[in-house]
């Protein structure tokens, strides 16, 4: 019995690994792999600060793979998947906008100052 369930399981992960991966599934694992990247990036980069970071390269690599994502989820005709990256997507550009716009208006007052 554990031997036919040893089988069932690894010709399940064959199918999916082997037999399923095709040039879609390469797009959605590169997709996956930028955007768990992000949550790296912020953790490593809250732990050099000793407190909750957000760095722009967190918006970027959030934006790039909600967006491969919701690519894949649109060509695999996921609906809530396509649902979940959609929002997703609108938020992370509209939160790089709060952070390009603080970037800017703190340039814009260093320059100030230094006149």
């Amino acid at each position: 019995m554990i031997v036919d369930l040893w089988h069932s399981i690894g010709g399940y992960f064959y199918d999916v690994f082997i037999l399923r991966l095709d040039w879609w599934a390469w797009i959605g694992i590169v997709a996956q792999a930028l955007f768990t990247g992000r949550f790296l990036v912020q953790w490593i980069a809250s732990e050099r600060a000793g407190k909750s970071v957000i760095p722009f390269s967190f918006w970027t690599l959030s934006i790039s793979g909600g967006t491969l994502l919701l690519v894949y989820a649109l060509y695999r005709r996921d609906p809530v998947f396509i649902m979940g990256q959609a929002l997703g997507v609108v938020i992370y550009f509209r939160n790089l906008a709060f952070v390009l716009k603080e970037r800017r208006e703190q340039a814009a007052a260093k320059q100030s100052t230094e006149q």
